[in-house]
C-alpha cells in the first residue's frame, strides 16, 4: 500500500518550496508530489502543516565498527543519526582494520543492512593503512561499493600519493576528501594558536597548517583538472583560498562543521576536553567567514565528523584527551540556530547545504522531494526551542561542548526508505 503525505509544508530548494502539497510514496520511491492527491489505496498521515524537508545526508562521519566498538557501534551511531535526521552518512576509513580493502568495505555494508537504521556509505582509505606510504586498493573498494576515497585522520602529506589516489580513482568515479593538515606545522599542538593558547599554556596550532593543505589540494586539482573534496573547513584563510579556486574554475567542494559554526577557542578556557577536535575550534572571524562561505556558496556542505570517544578518552588532561565531537544529535539544531534563526540564511538555503548538496557530491539518490527520488525525509519543527543534553545522547559518545545549550529546531520524525525509522517522543 502507498503512502500519503498530506498537506505537508513542504522545504525543498530544488522544487515545490513554501507551499502545501501532498507527496506519495510507493515502496521506498517517492512517486507523486502535488496538491490534493487521491488518497485511493493509500495509507494517508495528515501533517497538519508540519514542517516536511529531504532527509539529512552526512558526508563525513566516524562510526568506530570495526575495531573500536565500545566507542561506538554501526547500530549505535546510525540510531543516534536518524535521531538527529540523517538518513544517510558516509563513513570514514579509520577503523581497525582500516578500510582499506574491498573484505572490510563488504563488512561495514553487510553490517550496516543487518543492524543500521539508516543508508551507510563507506569511504575508502586512500593509502595502506593510512600511513600514507602506498596506496590501497581502490579498485577492489570501489567494486565492494565506496562512495569516496579518505584518509581522514591523518592527512595525505605526500603529495605524489595523493595526485595518484586522485587519478586512480577518478577512473571508478570517486573523488578524494582529504584532510588538510600539515602535520610538521601542527607541530602537536592542541588547539588553535593564538592569546588563548598562551594564556592557558596550552600547544597551539597554526591555521597556516590547515591552510597550505587547502592550497596545494586546490593546484593539484587544477593541474590534473580532477575533483577533491576539502574535509572540515576551520578557517577564513582556507574559505578564502577555496573560493579563489572555484573562481578559476577548480573542481573543488568542502564542508565545515556545525561545532566551527557554534564554538570558538573561547570555549577552551574551561579546560573541557569535549571542545579538544581536529582542527580545532577557531575565532569569531573565522565564524563569520565560514558563515558567508556557506551562504556564498564557496563552502558546499555542513558535515557533523561525528566522533564518539568513550568517557576515559575525554576525561583526562586537555593534552592527553583524543579529538573529536559528537555531533550527530546536535547538528541540526546548531545549524538552524547560527543560521536559520540568526538570519542568515533560509531554510530552503539551510537544507541545501545539509541534505541537497552532500548526496549531489555522494552521488546518491536523495537531497530532494521529487518524483524519482529516495522516501528518505524529515518532519521538523523549526522553532521548537529545547536544551542539549548529552546524557539523552544514543551515541555511546556524550562527548559534546554544546550540554546545556539552548537551541531552536527539532527533528520530529525520520523516514528512511518510506519508513518510520524514529519519531520524536
Amino acid at each position: 500500500m502507498a503512502l500519503l503525505l498530506k498537506n505537508g509544508h513542504v522545504v525543498d530548494p530544488q522544487t515545490h518550496t513554501g507551499m502545501r502539497f501532498d507527496v506519495k510514496i510507493d515502496g521506498d520511491t517517492i512517486v507523486e508530489v502535488g496538491e490534493n492527491l487521491s488518497t485511493d489505496g493509500c495509507e494517508v498521515i495528515d501533517l497538519a502543516g508540519k514542517y516536511l524537508v529531504p532527509g539529512l545526508v552526512d558526508m563525513h562521519v566516524h562510526l568506530r565498527e570495526p575495531g573500536y566498538e565500545h566507542k561506538g557501534t554501526i547500530e549505535s551511531e546510525t540510531r543516534a543519526a536518524v535521531k538527529g535526521g540523517f538518513t544517510g552518512v558516509c563513513s570514514m576509513p579509520n577503523t581497525d582494520p582500516v578500510t582499506d580493502n574491498g573484505t572490510v568495505v563488504e563488512y561495514v555494508k553487510s553490517v550496516a543492512a543487518r543492524e543500521g537504521h539508516c543508508h551507510v556509505y563507506p569511504a575508502g582509505a586512500c593509502s595502506k593503512g593510512l600511513k600514507g606510504e602506498t596506496m590501497a586498493e581502490i579498485g577492489e573498494m570501489a567494486r565492494a561499493g565506496i562512495v569516496a576515497i579518505s584518509d581522514d585522520g591523518k592527512p595525505v602529506m605526500n603529495a605524489q600519493l595523493l595526485r595518484r589516489a586522485m587519478e586512480y580513482g577518478a577512473a571508478f568515479g570517486m573523488t578524494v576528501f582529504d584532510h588538510c593538515e600539515d602535520i610538521h606545522l601542527v607541530n602537536k599542538g592542541v588547539m588553535n594558536e593564538g592569546y588563548n593558547s598562551t594564556l592557558l599554556g596550552l600547544r597551539g596550532t597554526t591555521r597556516a597548517a590547515e591552510e597550505v593543505q587547502i592550497a596545494r589540494d586546490a593546484i593539484l586539482a587544477e593541474t590534473l583538472n580532477l575533483p577533491i573534496h576539502i574535509c572540515h573547513v576551520s578557517t577564513a584563510g582556507g574559505v578564502r583560498i577555496i573560493r579563489e579556486a572555484k573562481a578559476r574554475g577548480v573542481k573543488i567542494t568542502a564542508e565545515t562543521a556545525p561545532h566551527y559554526l557554534a564554538g570558538t577557542d573561547d570555549m577552551v578556557l574551561s579546560y573541557n576536553a569535549a571542545t579538544k577536535v581536529n582542527p580545532p575550534l577557531r575565532l569569531t572571524e573565522d565564524q563569520d567567514a565560514l558563515i558567508e562561505g556557506l551562504c556564498d556558496g564557496t563552502i558546499d556542505a555542513i558535515a557533523t565528523d561525528h566522533a564518539p570517544h568513550h568517557r576515559d578518552e575525554k576525561e583526562v588532561e586537555y593534552n592527553l584527551a583524543l579529538s573529536g565531537i559528537s555531533g550527530f544529535e546536535t547538528a541540526f539544531a546548531l545549524g538552524m540556530e547560527t543560521l536559520v534563526h540568526a538570519h542568515h540564511m533560509s531554510l530552503e538555503d539551510y537544507v541545501k547545504v545539509v541534505s541537497t548538496n552532500p548526496a549531489r557530491i555522494l552521488g546518491k539518490n536523495c537531497g530532494e522531494l521529487a518524483v524519482g527520488k529516495d522516501a528518505d525525509f524529515l518532519l521538523v519543527d523549526p522553532n521548537e526551542e529545547w536544551c542539549i543534553d548529552s546524557r539523552k545522547f544514543l551515541s555511546k559518545g556524550k562527548n559534546t561542548p554544546f550540554h546545556g545549550t539552548m537551541v531552536h529546531g527539532r527533528v520530529k520524525a525520520t523516514f528512511v526508505g518510506g519508513k518510520c525509522i524514529y519519531r520524536d517522543e
